[in-house]
């Protein structure tokens, strides 16, 4: 390949800081009276995080004096640019600047070198891309199609000599999936649900399996289920260290009952698309874990699940190689009370428990030492009323589950969200008497440029890739280059969004108020004038977080720029981050308590003397508008307006083992969730939009249609915005189509209502 030399970036000095990577630390609040506040239902609803997004005026905000419209979210100066930066080796990056080029990047000597130029990727309408390990041929997807919410990549190149990966025996077929190896030229791919491997690009291809059947037998790819609800990804397979083994998941959807997703437009007579979706209380793709060896004969050997789970419906959630030869399984029982963890011969096929504790996050890889001896994993510790919260722990084992030693390295009234690496060199964890001494890396650079950060450690632990997501005074990646254990000092910036930060310089942006709410403030007594507000119902599962400092724009950040509304987001029971007391008030009652919570804080809003409380609005999507129908079903003109776009109206239609902190909707025919289909004729009076995609593979459309018929049935008031054959997630066109529809919608319902003039007065103004 080529090289081209490059510019250094622009590096920085930064003041040592004092804390630690383990997790993101939230935002303290003030949490006095929980236990009193848990006594009855009205002061749990009480204890709110909130956002509100405030409008700031023009005079306040120097330099900001236009506002911001819908045509702007998709103008490419109003996007952030993620450079995809990744460790190539513990001294070089690689990642893709604005321009276009993908780029080498050698922390050591500063120098940079561009390995491919913008204009491939031009020239072949490129998706997605990826470098081979070692540096001299690059995977390129284009022409990549949209099937049930699934990307298929159907090429792959050169630099100077393009080829398709076609293998004789694959006719007229899709290439599901193709990416490198561990080593060298190692490539996988995968088509009819079958494995491929090739040992270098111009050798011949090796098919691993034979046994891929479509929509019935998928070898090291994921099926509806595991995709969305367990592994989070369509890859169901995992590279040993060394390259010689591939662990893969068969997943047998014989069982599995077919979900027909419609397809209308482009043909005369329109097609459905079938595939396996096991609803609630429905036969559960049956699954099996391997591993074959690639180096000299293929063998291929089966992983054995623990005897407790061998006869009985099971899930494997997590696979993490330990070593050459070993890897950790954590294994599930469909019930969801059963959950082990055990660390495989991948030699011999035999698996051992080394822990049968209970995690609320099934698919936490966890951090294992050189020689497999210790492990650490985030579980649950007590702290005091709050509840349980996340935090790091050592486990020591002897390959019985029974014999483990568990210390718990740290505490406090804050979640470790992720344990990033642990160093082995130092042994911090390992030597530290008592608490675990945090040691933060990140925030003077926090305080000076960003409020959300994520991160990735070089392959010895030397250095750090910074990504930061937060509100944009300074939004990037940075990639910082000393040794961790000693301070982040010196930093190179790989991507500073210079083009979004100056063109939201000249944009009037909202700013935010977090507001932690209790009791007491609700009975404040202000002066209300004639603003409005808008709240959303985000998408965020209980578990997740809609409160948080990642930058956004979307929609309603049109209206809090043009049309003086407020919007206001909520984390109340079943959010995340807060401890699993909070989280667990969910439990067995999703569309209870939640909704509860929803309404008290739309009710201390109405009290504030910015709110008019004749124009309050509502939008949620998926799970948000779930809990937006609830909350229009449980008051009574509350709500000028609402939205619910791809909503779940009924649990009984939806898929298997998502949407409960314990995953609960496993057993969902033990327990009544309530149901927006019951009682439809409290939503007669709303003036309500449904937004849904024909082709949503999550939540599906039927859905919405047997809202609908409920709705025709009592006659109520609503309107219906559909898109034919699109997914859950919209295309840029559709979105672009559906945020003029939102604002326009929310500005006609929350407009100042103008009184007629007496008569006397009429006459006096002619």
């Amino acid at each position: 390949m080529t090289a081209t030399k490059e510019q250094p970036n622009q590096r920085a000095n930064q003041p040592q800081p004092e804390e630690d990577l383990g997790g993101v630390s939230p935002p303290q609040r003030n949490w006095k009276g929980i236990a009193i506040a848990l006594l009855v239902i009205l002061v749990v609803c009480s204890l709110i995080t909130m956002s509100v997004i405030l409008l700031t005026p023009v005079d306040t905000q120097a330099g900001s004096d236009t506002k911001l419209a819908v045509e702007d979210l998709f103008k490419a100066e109003f996007k952030a640019h993620d450079p995809e930066a990744k460790w190539i080796n513990d001294s070089e990056v690689i990642y893709r600047n604005s321009d276009g080029h993908v780029i080498k990047f050698n922390i050591v000597t500063n120098e940079t070198e561009i390995v491919l130029m913008n204009t491939t990727f031009v020239n072949f309408n490129v998706a997605k891309y990826a470098v081979s390990p070692d540096l001299k041929y690059v995977l390129f997807a284009y022409d990549v199609k949209q099937v049930s919410d699934a990307f298929r990549v159907l090429l792959d190149g050169a630099l100077q000599e393009l080829w398709e990966l076609d293998p004789p025996e694959v006719v007229n077929s899709v290439l599901q999936y193709a990416a490198w190896g561990v080593q060298g030229q190692q490539l996988i791919y995968i088509f009819e649900n079958n494995i491929y491997y090739q040992s270098d690009v111009k050798s011949n291809s090796l098919r691993l399996t034979s046994s891929g059947k479509e929509g019935v037998i998928f070898n090291g790819i994921a099926d509806w289920l595991y995709e969305e609800e367990i592994l989070g990804t369509h890859v169901a397979h995992w590279w040993s260290p060394d390259g010689e083994r591939l662990a893969f998941l068969v997943l047998n959807d014989s069982l599995v009952p077919n979900m027909a997703l419609p397809r209308f437009t482009g043909m005369t007579y329109p097609k459905g698309k079938q595939y396996p979706y096991p609803k609630a209380g429905q036969p559960n793709p049956a699954v099996k874990l391997y591993v074959v060896n690639l180096y000299g004969p293929t063998h291929t050997l089966e992983l054995m699940p623990p005897e407790t789970l061998k006869l009985r419906e099971h899930y494997v959630t997590m696979v993490k190689w330990i070593s050459k030869t070993r890897t950790s399984v954590r294994w599930l029982n469909r019930a969801q009370n059963i959950s082990i963890l055990t660390v495989c011969d991948t030699t011999t096929g035999a698996c051992v428990t080394v822990s049968e504790l209970w995690l609320s996050k099934q698919t936490q890889e966890p951090v294992f030492s050189k020689d497999g001896s210790r492990f650490f994993l985030t579980v649950p510790v007590k702290q005091g009323g709050r509840g349980e919260f996340h935090h790091i722990a050592m486990f020591t084992t002897q390959f019985r589950a029974d014999q483990n030693e568990v210390r718990h390295l740290t505490s406090g009234n804050w979640e470790v969200t992720r344990i990033i690496a642990y160093d082995e060199n130092t042994d911090n964890l390992v030597k530290t008497v008592g608490l675990f001494p945090r040691r933060c890396l990140t925030c003077e650079l926090n305080k000076a440029h960003c409020l959300f950060l994520d991160a990735d450690i070089s392959p010895t632990n030397q250095h750090i890739i910074i990504h930061c997501k937060g509100r944009p005074q300074f939004f990037g990646t940075l990639s910082s280059f000393k040794h961790i254990p000693v301070m982040l000092a010196d930093y190179y910036i790989l991507e500073n969004n210079f083009l979004l930060n100056e063109a939201l310089k000249y944009k009037r942006i909202q700013q935010t108020d977090f507001r932690t709410v209790s009791m007491e403030h609700f009975g404040e007594k202000k002066e209300s004038v004639s603003l409005l507000s808008l709240w959303i119902s985000d998408e965020f599962a209980p578990g997740g977080q809609a409160v948080s400092d990642r930058f956004s724009l979307s929609w309603d950040s049109v209206l809090v720029s043009s049309d003086s509304i407020f919007v206001a987001r909520l984390d109340g029971r079943g959010s995340g981050f807060q401890g699993q007391r909070i989280l667990h008030e969910v439990h067995q009652r999703l569309g209870t308590v939640d909704v509860q919570d929803q309404i008290a804080a739309v009710e201390y809003m109405m009290k504030l003397p910015y709110i008019d409380r004749t124009r309050i609005a509502v939008f949620g999507k998926g799970y948000g508008a779930y809990l937006t129908l609830m909350m229009l079903k449980s008051t009574d003109s509350l709500f000028k307006c609402a939205c619910a776009m791809s909503p779940v109206t009924d649990w009984k239609l939806y898929g298997e083992y998502k949407h409960c902190p314990h995953k609960h909707t496993a057993n969902i025919t033990q327990y009544e969730f309530s149901s927006v289909l019951q009682n439809v004729q409290a939503l007669r009076e709303q003036t309500l939009m449904l937004v849904h995609g024909t082709a949503d593979a999550n939540i599906h459309f039927q859905h919405t249609a047997e809202l609908v018929k409920n709705l025709v049935k009592v006659g109520a008031n609503y309107s219906m915005q559909i898109y034919p054959d699109e997914g859950h997630f919209l295309s840029q066109q559709s979105r672009q189509h559906l945020y003029a529809t939102l604002t326009s919608f929310y500005r006609e319902c929350l407009k100042e209502e103008l009184l007629p003039l007496p008569d006397d007065e009429e006459e006096e103004e002619e």
